[in-house]
C-alpha cells in the first residue's frame, strides 16, 4: 500500500482488489478515493434547509466495499446499426377513428 501525504489531506490509496476479487476493473473503481463531487466533499457545506432526502442518495462517495468488483462493459453494435437503418416505422393500416373536433 501506499503512504499518504500528510500535507495533502488525501486518504491512503486503497486498492479495491486488496480486499476484494476483482475482474476486469478500470482504475477509477480499483481506487474509489479518485472520485470528487459528492456532496460530503463540498466546501462550503451545503445549507440543511436545501437538502432533501433524494440528495442522501448521492452524498456519500463510493467506498471500496460499495463499488462493483467486476466490469464487462457494452459494445456498441446495436447503436451502431440503428443509427445506419434507422428506427423501426409502423406502416400497417390505421383502422381507429379519428377524434372529432369539439
Amino acid at each position: 500500500m501506499d503512504c499518504p501525504d500528510l500535507e495533502d489531506g488525501h486518504s491512503p490509496s486503497l486498492k479495491t482488489s486488496d480486499f476484494y476479487k476483482t475482474c476486469r476493473l478500470p482504475k477509477r473503481f480499483e481506487y474509489p478515493s479518485w472520485f470528487h463531487g459528492y456532496g460530503i466533499q463540498r466546501k462550503p457545506a451545503e445549507h440543511p434547509f436545501y437538502r432533501t432526502t433524494s440528495s442522501d442518495y448521492g452524498r456519500h462517495a463510493p467506498t471500496i466495499h460499495s463499488v462493483p468488483t467486476s466490469f464487462f462493459p457494452n459494445n456498441q453494435e446495436f447503436s451502431k446499426a440503428l443509427a445506419k437503418t434507422g428506427m423501426y416505422r409502423n406502416y400497417s393500416l390505421n383502422t381507429g377513428l379519428d377524434p372529432t373536433p369539439y
